[in-house]
């Protein structure tokens, strides 16, 4: 018995307690931001009368610009061989922007607010996964992937569910909300810097200063990391902003105080399935698994396409919801997994670098058949996304993808 135990253990060893600290600062850092994100369409839409393509415009500029950025981030961690301080300045400089929504008095200050905010996302987003990866044996990534991501998406609960109580109390006072946003930011920081320790072997590796984007370097990361971002940037053409979610909501008559618990309900599904399917991508193919989680998005596009009830609407977001939980950490394992271990902050930056293009088309194409051909539009164009991602990712040969 004791023997067996300690093979178990051997083999599964268990997640790392810094692991469980960067979640934590991931779930503070997405309360503050999601009480704000889940208002911001309708505060832009009622309050300063923008259209849904400039609510396109704004999410999908400030998403890609996160995606961009991070590879310069993740290069720049690959090349200090400290990823903490970079990941550190990213949180802080988030949580310094939140307050400018408060504050602002236009759309012109709250595209540079968003901008601004999803900058200091890219900052911190690709080193920290690298982090996550350097932490964590290779044998549980997945589960620790997945458990970043469930505990950044309980984050993601409680934000919405902050914004809907402090917008029924305070009699729909967006800019008091928008203030309160800054307390969980602020504790974000403040717990990463003081419960995270950057491991050995990127001290170690500090005191010798390489260029990580060199010709030799992007052909070591090899054929099946470059195929993972090829289909990860065709996926994000498939899944466009949540900002459409919410707004799809309001058009069935769900009311403006009510609206932000589309995202809970989308995120209480994300954040109860991401970690079961984080474990389960450590012990499965992950080609199956992607490809089931794009037949799951593409089902909710469907219904999303053809609501005319709210209920229908919530059904086509748990949907959403679960594909998230499938996908999202599945893809971070995947980089993780397929590129050098000396090149995982430069890997993710380029794995999101060609997202955050895909993200910007994708929201900008949203808002523009939003407007000219109704919501359903948007939402079949999700469909169709898919099934081109599905059709790559069935003919690619078994050894480029696991």
């Amino acid at each position: 018995m004791d023997t067996k135990t300690k093979v178990t253990d051997a083999v599964t060893p268990p997640i790392p307690k810094s692991i469980w600290v960067l979640g934590f600062v991931s779930l503070l850092m997405d309360v503050s931001s999601e009480m704000i994100h889940s208002l911001l369409p309708l505060f832009l839409v009622t309050g300063l009368g923008a259209s849904a393509l400039t609510v396109g415009a704004i999410e999908g500029l400030g998403q890609s610009t996160a995606l961009i950025i991070k590879v310069f981030s993740g290069v720049l961690s690959d090349y200090l061989g400290n990823r903490k301080n970079v990941v550190l300045f990213g949180y802080a400089m988030g949580a310094a922007t939140k307050p400018v929504f408060a504050l602002a008095s236009g759309i012109g200050m709250i595209f540079s607010a968003k901008i601004i905010d999803r900058v200091a996302k890219g900052i911190r987003s690709a080193p920290r996964d690298a982090l996550i990866a350097d932490l964590t044996p290779k044998a549980i990534l997945g589960s620790a992937f997945g458990l970043r991501q469930s505990l950044d998406t309980v984050g993601a609960i409680l934000g919405p569910l902050l914004a809907v109580g402090l917008m029924l109390l305070w009699a729909n006072d967006f800019r008091a909300v928008f203030w309160m946003a800054a307390i969980p930011g602020a504790l974000a920081a403040l717990l990463f810097a003081i419960g995270i320790k950057e491991p050995e072997r990127n001290a170690q590796n500090s005191k010798e200063k390489l260029n990580p984007i060199t010709r030799k370097n992007l052909k070591r990361m090899g054929q099946p990391f470059w195929w993972v971002t090829a289909i990860g940037g065709i996926f994000t053409l498939a899944r466009f902003s949540e900002a459409f979610l919410v707004l799809r909501a309001e058009q069935t008559g769900v009311a403006l105080a009510l609206v932000p618990l589309v995202m809970v309900v989308m995120n209480l599904v994300y954040a109860s399935t991401a970690f079961p399917f984080g474990k389960l991508s450590d012990k499965m193919s992950h080609r199956t698994l992607l490809t089931t989680g794009l037949i799951v998005l593409f089902v909710a596009d469907l219904v999303l396409a053809n609501s005319s009830h709210w209920s229908m609407v919530l059904i086509g977001v748990a949907l959403w919801g679960v594909h998230m939980g499938m996908t999202q950490g599945l893809l971070a394992t995947m980089v993780a997994s397929s590129a050098p271990d000396d090149l995982r902050g430069t890997a993710f930056g380029f794995f999101n670098l060609v997202s955050g293009l895909a993200m910007l088309t994708a929201s900008i194409t949203a808002g523009l058949l939003w407007d000219s051909l109704g919501a359903s539009s948007t939402f079949y164009a999700g469909a169709v996304f898919c099934v081109i991602a599905l059709s790559l990712l069935i003919t690619r040969p078994k050894n480029q993808l696991k």
